[in-house]
């Protein structure tokens, strides 16, 4: 991995107008099929950030056959859920590479309580915290439409309606929660997932304003 990111945060930064008073870090929550990795990609182009997915950090360490990858593997290899810690571990891996300095986008972690913990705890280690944490929500009837099209499209016929509404339960039950522990702290920004992707990434922009400054 490359060196430790220099120890700082925005809020300490925020009157400074220097480059490295732009640094932002950022997560983006919401439920299956409301389109969180098209506006974190839109996202990552607007505050020059870097976009950074649990899948995508899946993916790399097994491809990488890295300690931890292999380890990931051998669960899903099984059909069994990687567990917290090592998911964890890998994101912390990846918040200590050089891209990171300039700030980023977290999506699809934390996905609960736990995971919220050790996401504080890494920050910590870094000297950062999180400027901003946006929740794109979504009627369930919008979503269960999107994901039953999405699964037609891709010829997922295992894809049913009940598993698609089972797997939206499981996001209520654990991860909305979340948001409301972020909301304490200030740093919640609620934005509607609906309509055209220009105008729901205008919203979230507009939606951070008062916390990014």
């Amino acid at each position: 991995m490359s060196q430790t990111p220099t120890t700082t945060s925005r809020r300490e930064l925020h009157a400074r107008p220097d480059k490295e008073g732009q640094v932002t870090r950022l997560v983006i929550m919401g439920p299956q099929g409301v389109g969180k990795g098209t506006q974190a990609a839109r996202l990552a182009e607007v505050f020059g950030i870097v976009a950074i997915s649990t899948g995508d950090i899946f993916r790399a360490n097994i491809k990488g056959s890295t300690e931890l990858g292999t380890t990931a593997k051998e669960y899903i290899d099984k059909g069994e859920l990687v567990p917290d810690e090592i998911t964890n571990a890998m994101v912390r891996d990846r918040l200590g590479d050089e891209d990171v300095k300039a700030g980023f986008l977290l999506d699809g972690y934390p996905r609960n309580a736990a995971q919220v913990a050790e996401l504080d705890t890494a920050l910590a280690g870094f000297g950062w915290e999180l400027d901003g944490v946006i929740e794109l929500t979504a009627d369930r009837e919008v979503l269960m439409e999107r994901l039953t099209k999405r699964a037609q499209d891709e010829g997922r016929e295992d894809d049913t309606p009940e598993g698609i509404a089972r797997r939206l339960d499981i996001y209520d039950k654990e991860t909305a929660p979340l948001t409301a522990a972020y909301a304490e702290r200030g740093l919640l920004a609620q934005v509607d997932g609906v309509g055209e992707i220009s105008e729901v990434t205008d919203r979230i922009v507009a939606s951070l304003a008062t916390q990014l400054g």
